[in-house]
């Protein structure tokens, strides 16, 4: 039988998928649209570095002008140059200082002049190789022979910020989405904590009322009926039954509130159960053995009647597993730190597709099932006992097994 979602098909992973497509389509739009903006900036700035290099090859090759005055072509024709450049000699030397500094061969470049000339020249090497690696060189040819000078450049500040804007803006983005989420799922699990505390306490309201002046009406029958052993069985049946149905309730009741956990014997506690499931399963015509193995003795914190429940859902999840006969086996023992039980079956497993969907509340294989049974078992061994339930392991067509986790004391 396929599984199923009682109460309606979950869409909460379809709807994280859907904004999870719809955020990386902005992303990409984003990153898209800013990469376009640096290319034509770059191609402003290529423009921009090839009217210098031709400007000075202009006046190189103008009649009685080698070794002019440059300086006009820096400070009137270029005077919009935002990025940094810097004019070396054929031989990619920056060109021989003036005054006591290179400050005549760059252009919004931070030099510190007050360094002497050989660090000056180091450091302007080093530059000249850090922009080569992005924009190759311009030559200012004589006659288009003789190579006279070249023009090195970079990226202005404003591409530079531009490259890293997108990322910075998403980064920004994703924090606050990761932050909302965490405070959205944190709303939300309370909100179901709430619903499963109120369905809990009401169920067990509504039952103990019933449940009592059924006891009263055992314990009537019980007086007034002893001379017939037939019939004092019969409502001895009747008075065990009730009995669990106020067990029940009494469950209920403790969801939401904070149980008290004592020091119990572990071996002890689950033979209980394993008893209680030998009376019953002949009832349901399957031959199905359990199987109990513990590694001495094992005392450990925890409510019992919480933990009898969890296991008698596990156990119930197993009986439903095997669909004519097998095994329910039981392993308790200790791992380290750790207290482990392990109930094992031999039914038809979980498909891999659906083992992260099988603690979700809703979730069913079964056509009468509600899909409680595992969450709750969860939400009692994870929030109440601090401890772990998880699919240890399993295989389509060979059983699965739980494993329960607690502190060693």
């Amino acid at each position: 039988m396929q599984p199923q979602y009682k109460g309606g098909s979950p869409q909460s992973g379809t709807f994280k998928a859907g904004l999870m497509l719809f955020g990386f389509l902005i992303i990409a739009g984003t990153l898209f649209y800013t990469h376009g903006i640096v290319q034509r900036l770059e191609e402003r700035q290529k423009r921009v570095a090839d009217l210098y290099a031709k400007s000075l090859e202009y006046l190189a090759n103008a009649p009685g002008s080698m070794g002019g005055d440059y300086s006009f072509v820096f400070d009137e024709i270029l005077r919009s140059i935002d990025f940094p450049i810097i004019l070396t000699d054929s031989r990619h030397e920056p060109i021989p200082p003036l005054s006591g500094s290179y400050i005549n061969a760059v252009r919004n470049i931070d030099l510190d002049t007050t360094l002497d000339l050989d660090r000056q020249r180091e450091t302007l090497l080093a530059l000249i190789k850090e922009m080569d690696l992005t924009n190759p060189p311009i030559k200012v040819a004589y006659q288009d022979t003789m190579i006279l000078n070249f023009v090195h450049y970079g990226e202005s500040d404003l591409i530079t910020q531009l490259r890293w804007f997108p990322y910075v803006e998403i980064g920004l983005a994703g924090l606050f989405l990761l932050v909302a989420y965490i405070a959205f799922s944190s709303i939300k699990r309370s909100e179901q904590s709430n619903i499963w505390v109120g369905m809990a306490r009401e169920t067990a309201h509504q039952l103990g009322t019933p449940i009592s002046s059924l006891l009263g009406w055992v314990e009537l029958l019980k007086t007034n009926l002893r001379t017939d052993a037939r019939i004092s069985a019969i409502v001895a049946d009747m008075e065990g039954d009730t009995r669990r149905l106020q067990k029940i309730a009494e469950r209920f009741s403790k969801i939401g509130s904070r149980p008290e956990l004592a020091e119990e014997d572990l071996k002890e506690v689950i033979e209980r159960v394993i008893a209680y499931f030998e009376r019953r399963i002949p009832q349901t015509g399957k031959r199905v053995k359990l199987e109990f193995e513990c590694a001495g003795a094992i005392r450990v914190r925890l409510n019992r009647e919480l933990f009898e429940w969890v296991l008698e859902n596990l156990i119930k999840n197993g009986l439903d597993a095997i669909e004519n006969g097998g095994i329910i086996r039981i392993t308790a023992g200790i791992a380290g730190s750790h207290v482990f039980i392990d109930v094992a079956d031999t039914g038809k497993g979980v498909e891999g597709l659906y083992r992260k969907d099988i603690f979700r509340p809703g979730f069913s294989t079964k056509a009468r099932g509600w899909g409680l049974g595992l969450s709750l078992s969860k939400r009692i061994i994870e929030t109440y006992h601090r401890g772990t339930l998880v699919l240890k392991a399993s295989k389509a067509g060979e059983g699965a097994v739980f494993r329960i986790l607690l502190k060693n004391q």
